[in-house]
């Protein structure tokens, strides 16, 4: 949400305002299904969220990347949005029901902000040469760290073995990766975009591309605390929690209420 909501009041038209509106609602939405998934799991929300403001709780190292042009929201539905899909429909059939229902409905509304970040992305590409220049600076901003959201390498991993072994996840952060490029680098080319890797090439003997290698250090720096906006990025979360007490002390009051009726007239 924090990386997007900073295009709403400067969205190019009318149109994208609305569906960049729609969009920062859904992912509000995903917050919420997880949240009430893992309080199946005994943990309160508040407690969650007392856990993510005091830098506890990790989140996606993806979030904390600045948004400089309308073409970061392209990119971002193109690419983020397309690596979460691709990391979270096998998540669909994970074997923590209330996890993997949540995933269900996710991936729906994934699937569209991927579509609208595409689009976005390919009216740029057929636009000016200014137009152009602005998609392929965002295309060369998140490649790399849309690669690092599948997390690290296997042999690197410290919880996909456990996280397989419990069927929670169904395939490795590398296979998935490699399907990501796979699938990416081919939509890249009919943009007429370069993805910025110079070892990106295709093996013709296994139908794969192969790439250079990742920043791992840039992953652990921005996980730690250290990425170029992890320290907005949590200080508006708190910010919005300290100015929202008055909101949810109201509709607390109102339940209570509503509630006091009910069963006055019972």
């Amino acid at each position: 949400m924090l990386p997007e909501a900073n295009w709403i009041t400067r969205a190019p038209s009318l149109r994208r305002k609305a569906a960049l509106l729609a969009k920062v609602q859904d992912e509000a939405g995903h917050g919420l299904y997880l949240y009430s998934a893992a309080e199946t799991l005994g943990v309160s929300r508040d407690e969650m969220y007392e856990q993510l403001h005091t830098g506890k709780a990790k989140y996606s190292s993806i979030f904390n990347y600045p948004t400089l042009t309308w073409a970061d929201i392209g990119a971002i539905g193109w690419l983020v949005d397309g690596a979460a899909i691709m990391n979270q429909v096998p998540l669909c059939r994970a074997s923590y029901g209330p996890y993997a229902r949540a995933m269900v409905r996710i991936c729906k509304e994934e699937s569209f902000h991927q579509r609208q970040g595409f689009e976005i992305m390919l009216t740029l590409s057929r636009g000016t040469p200014e137009q152009k220049r602005l998609a392929q600076d965002a295309l060369n901003r998140w490649w790399w760290p849309t690669l690092m959201m599948f997390g690290p390498k296997d042999d690197d991993s410290p919880n996909s073995a456990q996280s397989m072994r419990w069927k929670i996840k169904r395939f490795s952060n590398d296979e998935l990766r490699q399907k990501f490029v796979d699938i990416t680098a081919d939509q890249a080319a009919f943009l007429g975009l370069t993805i910025p890797d110079d070892h990106l090439s295709l093996d013709p003997g296994t139908g794969h591309y192969r790439i250079g290698d990742i920043d791992w250090n840039e992953f652990k720096e921005v996980l730690g605390g250290n990425g170029p906006c992890n320290r907005q990025r949590l200080e508006d979360r708190k910010k919005a929690w300290d100015e929202g007490v008055w909101v949810r002390e109201a509709a607390a009051a109102h339940a209570q209420k509503k509630q006091a009726g009910k069963m006055q007239a019972a």
